[in-house]
């Protein structure tokens, strides 16, 4: 790291803290939304504004194009990463609060973990074990807790349904790795949400075509807020900060997204927070820095090992 990022270290940092306070409030928008147009809808105009806003970022920076032979690779990432996740979440949000729901989909490195050693040929050490074993009761805590307490199907479904959205998260990351990491992230982005969004619309064409639509300004502020800031933005600042740190510490700021999530929801959405959410969101927080925390010493080791 050169003299002047390490000078202005401390304007990194407040980056990530903003944009993980953008990323935590997107959560409540969300939800806010449901109430002006279906889950679908405002996934389709979230993501149509975040699009454009990237290709623009890409058109100004006078990026090229993706070669050919990664256009399909570019269309599965954004069947992965935006259509599925989003379509899913969104979906399962109508019957799930905004926080709880963050701490669902923010299992997706827990999962990750676990696709990395099947498909990639990771090892699990102690501690990674340690995390994922964590990260899983934690999950089981909350799913079970509503299981056995609230028995509401349309909750346990809406559960269900996020959780599966943090599993394609997961395999969109490992398709990322084996197929597009040496294309630029910010390139991989704008294009998979392209194909991403188009996914959506026609999901959005059959499921909820006619259905009633309030356009407001409060309606409209959100889709701003969340395709504009929450995902174009954020997005477009987050590579320049991998690009100035490890990782493992990128990620694991990410770990305040649900911390904030399940905050807001409860200060501006009036949300419960239960034993089992408290004790299950624990569980997967901790698990998920510990899986983390020894993944970056593994590749430290690693790299004294190969200077030795």
């Amino acid at each position: 790291m050169n003299s002047s990022v390490l000078k202005h270290k401390w304007a990194v940092w407040l980056l990530m803290l903003l944009i993980t306070i953008i990323w935590g409030y997107a959560w409540v928008y969300m939800k806010a939304s449901l109430k002006f147009m279906g889950p679908f809808t405002f996934s389709a105009l979230r993501f149509g504004t975040g699009t454009v806003t990237l290709l623009l970022v890409v058109l100004l920076l006078k990026m090229k194009k993706p070669p050919k032979g990664m256009w399909k690779h570019l269309i599965i990432q954004g069947i992965l990463q935006t259509a599925i996740v989003f379509l899913l979440v969104m979906y399962g949000m109508q019957f799930v609060g905004a926080g709880k729901s963050s701490v669902l989909l923010y299992s997706m490195p827990l999962w990750s973990s676990i696709f990395a050693v099947k498909l990639l040929g990771e090892k699990v050490n102690p501690g990674k074990m340690i995390g994922l074993t964590a990260g899983m009761l934690g999950l089981l805590t909350i799913l079970g807790w509503d299981v056995i307490f609230v028995q509401n199907p349309q909750i346990i479904f809406g559960e269900i349904l996020i959780v599966i959205a943090a599993v394609s998260w997961a395999g969109s990351n490992v398709y990322y790795r084996l197929q597009l990491q040496h294309l630029p992230q910010l390139q991989v982005s704008a294009y998979q949400m392209l194909f991403g969004t188009l996914g959506i619309v026609i999901a959005t064409w059959f499921a909820e075509w006619g259905d009633s639509v309030e356009i407001t300004g409060e309606s409209i502020f959100y889709i701003l807020f969340t395709g504009v800031l929450a995902s174009a933005l954020c997005f477009t600042v987050w590579f320049v900060i991998l690009s100035v740190i490890d990782m493992v510490s990128a990620t694991l700021s990410t770990l305040l997204v649900p911390v904030f999530g399940l905050f807001l929801g409860w200060w501006i959405l009036d949300e419960k927070l239960t034993a089992g959410i408290i004790a299950g969101s624990l569980l997967i927080i901790t698990g998920i820095a510990v899986a983390q925390l020894s993944r970056g010493k593994n590749r430290e080791q690693l790299v004294e090992s190969e200077a030795d």
